[in-house]
């Protein structure tokens, strides 16, 4: 997340004058070494095909600089700024605490308690509460103990832990384990389904129900799972929803 930040203020740094004209200079070297017809940049820019009466009033400038180099630069934020928002970006600082990598050295109690609160749904108060007296022995337990000081990742840990019989000891520890696990998948399906939610659902079926979308969408997502299944198992299990007037052949 730090790389992140950091690659966020580049951008920023590069959004101005000053390296736009070291761009400007870096590619008219270029073109000039390959022969390559540099415009002018303080001519009007005129887009191919169109009269250049009917032209808006812009300098060839004023185009490279404003509506290619400044709008690249504002989309790949805009990209960042997306993917980590500042709630994402919260998230993925806390869960990066429970890696045990290098002895355990990202451990932070106070931002582990933090990513309990973002699981209201999972942490009472008095869940919360254990989880802070849980930590301490918990942090303490496995920096001492050489079965987890080789551990490289939290699918790791959760083996371990498991492995030793710690998921009921620190069970608090352990379900935070398990919400960090499942959160790359859970956000994947998500992706997946909205991806596939387009294609199901296009111009010639957008008035298909609620249900009927939900029924299309698992069997086009699963669809290794449902290749599987042949055509008569398919019938046969429809024949006998319900009463038919005619058996399917």
């Amino acid at each position: 997340m730090a790389l992140v930040k950091t690659c966020k203020e580049q951008l920023r740094c590069m959004r101005n004058d000053e390296n736009f004209d070291l761009l400007v200079d870096k590619v008219s070297s270029f073109c000039v070494e390959h022969e390559i017809e540099v415009p002018n940049m303080d001519d009007l820019y005129v887009i191919q095909g169109k009269s250049l009466r009917k032209a808006p009033r812009k300098t060839n400038h004023h185009h490279y600089k404003v509506e290619l180099f400044f709008e690249v630069i504002d989309f790949q934020l805009t990209e960042l700024d997306d993917r980590f928002a500042e709630g994402n970006t919260e998230l993925l600082i806390c869960l990066a605490c429970l890696s045990p990598n290098d002895s355990f050295v990202a451990f932070d109690k106070e931002k582990l308690v933090r990513l309990a609160h973002m699981y209201p749904k999972d942490f009472t108060d008095r869940d919360r509460s254990a989880l802070q007296d849980q930590l301490d022995i918990y942090i303490h337990f496995v920096r001492s103990d050489n079965d987890f000081s080789q551990l490289r990742g939290i699918n790791e840990l959760a083996k371990k832990m498991v492995e030793k019989g710690l998921h009921r000891t620190f069970a608090y520890v352990y379900l935070l384990v398990q919400l960090a696990l499942v959160l790359p998948v859970a956000t994947a399906s998500v992706e997946r389904a909205f991806s596939a939610m387009n294609i199901i659902k296009g111009p010639l079926c957008n008035k298909m129900g609620d249900q009927w979308l939900s029924d299309s969408l698992v069997v086009y997502i699963e669809k290794d799972v449902f290749s599987c299944i042949g055509n008569e198992a398919i019938m046969e299990h429809f024949q006998t929803m319900k009463p038919r007037r005619g058996r399917l052949n």
